[in-house]
């Protein structure tokens, strides 16, 4: 009896051994994909300069901590064998120094080079990066990375919709799609989407799609005018599903471009990628001409004026907050954020001298040596010192700051150090490095209250959710900067004209789609 029951015993587990093994033979092989990028957007019109350590590059695993969808166990993660070199993201300012963008690129191939082979590689670029001594810096990176990783890997494209789409960045991406708000709250929706559509494209084998139409669309608008919020670019963005979702259609995408660089690549662009050759060219030809035809209804997304007029509007108004946009130096736009301009104004009107006057907070200026002298004093007392115009001095000179200090913070990713000084009834806040104040806590942080504030003055152009929300008035101050609204002021010199608005008058442009080669047949 126990003879017999041993050789089934063991019969049993040669079975369950050899059925797990032709399992895991037949288990389908995950695709390998690298993951690399570097981002920001830069003026060319600030005499700012962009530096290495301002991309607080991670590399490697660190990279995973950037996208929610690439956490352990989420789907995304598990669909691939992800392979994560380096990405760098830095604040909008200036335009790259080759050194910085050189070293960049060095540590991003060698890796790619040390880990490769690769199925696929996620690009995840903004789009608007101006490197010194380049006219195209992701076109150029994108064809570099492919010198490495060869032209059978899939490349899917991840944009900012204020990004430039050159020939070169479309012909070598074989999937690209960009955001679809402005603000951008579907950021991290789009980049998941760039990915998902390569999965699906590896998984299905489809590989690259047959057709990418690609229209180059003359008109150069600021952010400020296009807003998603507000028709037109409500409209005109609501139509992008109405192609995607159409059979034989990967993804559709409108790039408005990036107005304050100065280089052929920047103008709006419309691409569609799918493998029904007629309905990805009527798609995008469909796109670009709606964007053509509301070229005219495009307004700033909330009153402008001047800062003296801004100021007149906000003290008579009976609601806190007042926002004022001081657009013209925003540094999220790539101003160089210490323009003194505006503050100097400030400073010097009657209303705000006295503490018992209304309220204003002022955010931000840049003043190493006021940081310095007020890290010696400590909260609650007397400092002065030299703040703003370090960088761009063309409008205002440095300004000598004296006040009282009201809070330090230390430890700030951006800003590294921030002091509130207090001046009369105006609370400033200095920084070590330049820095956007973006999210209630920003200001909460340093003790200040800014719902119960008469005026709130903010280096940025139109609001994020966060400052949209607490708004109870709000008007976009016309100010100067590396990010001047008035694009006539600017002095374009190598963008392709005629353009949009600069000239007014022009005719109709061809928006017929282009077909792109794909990427392994680009020399």
């Amino acid at each position: 009896m126990k003879k017999p029951m041993f050789l089934i015993l063991l019969l049993c587990l040669v079975i369950n051994c050899k059925s797990k093994n032709e399992g895991e033979a037949t288990e389908k092989k995950l695709p390998r994909i690298a993951i690399a990028g570097i981002g920001i957007e830069s003026s060319t019109f600030s005499p700012a300069q962009t530096h290495e350590e301002a991309f607080h590059a991670r590399i490697g695993d660190s990279i995973f901590g950037r996208y929610p969808f690439f956490e352990e166990g989420t789907a995304i993660r598990n669909r691939a064998d992800w392979v994560p070199t380096l990405l760098g993201k830095s604040l909008p300012g200036g335009i790259v120094t080759r050194e910085a963008y050189e070293s960049m690129v060095a540590k991003t191939l060698k890796m790619l080079k040390e880990n490769g082979p690769y199925d696929g590689l996620f690009f995840d670029i903004h789009g608007a990066m101006s490197v010194v001594g380049l006219e195209d810096a992701e076109g150029d990176l994108i064809q570099r990375i492919r010198d490495v990783i060869g032209t059978d890997a899939l490349i899917s494209t991840s944009m900012d919709l204020h990004g430039n789409v050159s020939k070169r960045l479309a012909e070598h991406s074989d999937l690209i799609t960009c955001y679809r708000m402005a603000p951008h709250e579907d950021a991290l929706e789009s980049k998941a989407r760039a990915i998902t559509n390569m999965l699906d494209r590896l998984e299905n084998g489809k590989g690259k799609p047959n057709f990418k139409a690609w229209v180059p669309v003359p008109i150069l608008l600021p952010g400020e005018k296009t807003s998603t919020r507000i028709a037109p670019g409500k409209g005109l963005y609501a139509q992008i599903p109405s192609v995607e979702n159409q059979e034989g259609v990967i993804d559709a995408a409108i790039w408005i471009g990036y107005a304050w660089a100065d280089e052929p690549r920047n103008h709006a662009v419309v691409m569609v990628t799918g493998d029904d050759k007629e309905q990805v060219i009527a798609g995008a030809e469909k796109l670009a001409n709606a964007f053509w035809k509301v070229r005219h209804d495009f307004e700033f997304v909330a009153p402008v004026a001047t800062l003296e007029e801004s100021l007149q509007m906000a003290l008579a108004h009976k609601e806190s907050p007042f926002i004022i946009s001081d657009m013209g130096d925003n540094p999220t736009a790539g101003g160089a954020g210490d323009v003194s301009w505006t503050l100097q104004q400030l400073l010097a009107r009657p209303e705000f001298k006295s503490e018992n006057s209304p309220s204003l907070i002022y955010a931000s200026i840049p003043g190493p040596e006021l940081i310095e002298e007020a890290l010696k004093s400590g909260i609650g007392k007397k400092v002065k010192g030299m703040v703003g115009a370090q960088v761009d001095n063309r409008f205002a000179p440095p300004i000598a700051l004296e006040g009282t200090i009201t809070a330090i913070k230390e430890g700030d990713r951006d800003a590294e150090v921030e002091v509130v000084v207090q001046v009369g009834s105006i609370h400033v806040i200095v920084t070590k490095k330049r820095k956007p104040y973006h999210q209630e806590s920003d200001f909460t942080d340093l003790n200040l209250k800014p719902r119960e504030t008469d005026i709130v003055v903010v280096k940025i152009g139109y609001l994020v959710p966060e400052l949209y929300d607490m708004r109870k008035g709000w008007i976009m101050a016309l100010t100067p900067g590396g990010v001047d609204q008035d694009l006539e002021r600017l002095g374009y010199k190598n963008i392709k004209r005629p353009m949009f608005p600069l000239d007014i008058a022009m005719e109709d442009p061809d928006l017929s789609a282009r077909l792109l080669r794909a990427s392994d047949a680009v020399d």
